[in-house]
């Protein structure tokens, strides 16, 4: 006997709607033959087990129910209400997929920690937002670089009619620290607050 079902036979077998079974597919959770065009029932019923998340066993429970009352119940009592089912939400979009509930819980709680670790260094000051950070340094690096840029034109009278070496890089020495030291002044202000 062939282990592989077509998907609506698949879907018949276990009492699912089509729809559900092309759902497993999108999110990994269908095993298909070699060929792709049919389901192996055992390995996919093994993997939907694994993957199923314990804390959701009462609503499968509510869902079975639903499904005896509207396959059993209704047609033996047809004057009974049919309870509501609602289905789950289909997944995201390049969601991430996991072999089981319990690894990807355990992944999404080592995230979660990450984050509040992140967020208290944060509101501690022990860690800063890159992009102001980032921001800060180039209007920086472009302060620092116009105003040495302008340096030479601010003493180039002044070096002209100097001839001694000596007095010419003790003008030079000091006119750069100067402007140096400006530049810092006016630098930190801006730095200081892209790290706060």
């Amino acid at each position: 006997m062939d282990p592989y079902l077509s998907k609506k036979a698949f879907a018949d077998s276990q009492g699912w709607s089509p729809s559900y079974v092309t759902k497993l597919l999108k999110t990994g959770r269908l095993i298909l033959s070699p060929d792709g065009k049919k389901v192996d029932g055992a390995a996919t019923l093994a993997l939907i087990g694994k993957t199923i998340d314990p804390a959701k066993e009462g609503v499968r429970q509510r869902h079975e129910q639903a499904r005896i009352q509207r396959d059993v119940y209704d047609e033996v009592h047809a004057d009974r209400p049919v309870l509501p089912v609602k289905t789950a939400a289909a997944p995201l979009p390049g969601e991430l997929m996991f072999t089981d509930f319990q690894e990807a819980r355990t992944s999404r709680e080592g995230y979660l920690a990450k984050l509040a670790k992140v967020e208290y260094e944060r509101v501690c000051q022990q860690t800063v937002d890159r992009q102001a950070v980032h921001d800060a340094a180039h209007r920086y690096g472009r302060l620092l670089r116009d105003t040495l840029l302008g340096v030479p034109k601010q003493i180039s009278s002044d070096l002209a009619a100097i001839t001694d070496p000596w007095v010419l890089e003790q003008l030079l020495t000091e006119r750069l620290r100067k402007t140096l030291e400006d530049v810092s002044k006016l630098g930190k202000d801006d730095m200081d607050r892209a790290m706060s």
